[in-house]
């Protein structure tokens, strides 16, 4: 039995072209003591793939030749380890091939949630990002105005449903009047900005006529610069992530910091959704109460294939997804 893997094949110094992959067929995995066999079911297919090309960050660097890692909800196919039986659906660390090894303690066993794409979108990494970011770090208050860029992107469209949930003004931040028309119409923001509009600051203002409060960023570069000037007295800016900067060799940082946060006392801080694990469980229940209600919605872009997973990281970074996306590698259990 073979298994198919996809390993970096250089590392690029520019946009992200399907030449820096590779597909090979390798030997199926044997896992070791206290270690099980997945088989992947669905991988998610992120910005940060694409920054952990460029060098360390939470994480250490990817590099040529590394197989391409990955966060994967998959199955349990022979389990060395009392924590975990065959059968079991887990979300894993893993890399983007049909089967991996991995150590038992770093899995965790997921709960029987249907569709098991929900345990990867508004249930999983996307809706847990949107959730923590916004209400651990924004802390929105009902009536106050939230932006959010890369608003129809797996992790803006449910930053901006909860913001609505929770009360606050919502304004979007997308790549074309067809995605921002999307955003206003399905998502239920207040308003939506053409990032490419030449004229999307006095678009922003005109939009945010009583500033923003809160900021949620998942672009940074001209837009966050853009943000930043908009923001209010103690405003909160919430970095997510910074995909304008990833897939280029001429990546540029707003040049109104550290001035404007000083000037407007505003607080700007970083995370990643490990930081607040330990809160799982308070955003699984308010994500299943909102859904469950029809105070959000769920958009998935699935990518059926592995060998599909490149393009899909490209088209990703040039903005061609609305939702979450993610690829199928295998049928749920």
């Amino acid at each position: 039995m073979t298994n198919r893997q996809i390993t970096v094949a250089e590392l690029p110094t520019g946009a992200l072209t399907a030449n820096h992959f590779v597909l090979q067929e390798i030997e199926m995995p044997t896992p070791g003591e206290g270690e099980v066999l997945l088989r992947t079911i669905l991988m998610s297919i992120d910005a940060a793939n694409r920054s952990w090309m460029k060098g360390a960050t939470y994480r250490d660097a990817v590099k040529a030749g590394d197989a391409m890692p990955t966060y994967a909800i998959c199955e349990v196919m022979h389990s060395n380890s009392p924590r975990l039986k065959k059968g079991d659906l887990v979300a894993a660390e893993t890399v983007w091939a049909d089967y991996t090894a991995c150590d038992a303690r770093k899995v965790q066993k997921l709960p029987g949630i249907r569709p098991v794409s929900n345990l990867m979108s508004v249930y999983g990494i996307a809706g847990k990002t949107a959730f923590h970011g916004l209400v651990g770090i924004g802390h929105p208050i009902a009536g106050e105005t939230v932006l959010v860029s890369a608003a129809a992107g797996s992790v803006g469209q449910f930053v901006g449903q909860i913001a609505k949930a929770l009360g606050c003004r919502v304004v979007g931040i997308a790549g074309g009047a067809e995605k921002c028309g999307w955003v206003v119409e399905t998502l239920g923001f207040d308003a939506c900005v053409d990032y490419r509009d030449p004229g999307m600051f006095k678009a922003l203002r005109a939009a945010c006529p009583d500033g923003v409060d809160v900021y949620f960023d998942n672009v940074g570069g001209q837009i966050l610069e853009t943000a930043l000037f908009l923001m209010n007295e103690r405003g909160r800016v919430v970095c997510c992530g910074a995909i304008s900067q990833y897939d280029t060799a001429d990546a540029t940082g707003p040049r109104n910091l550290p001035g404007l946060l000083v000037v407007k006392r505003l607080r700007m801080e970083g995370f990643i959704v490990m930081d607040f694990a330990d809160r799982d469980a308070t955003a699984l229940r308010a994500l299943q109460t909102w859904v469950q209600a029809g105070r959000i919605k769920v958009f998935e872009d699935i990518v059926d294939g592995l060998e599909n997973a490149p393009g899909a990281l490209i088209g990703l970074l040039a903005g061609e997804n609305k939702g979450k996306r993610m690829v199928r590698v295998g049928p749920d259990p």
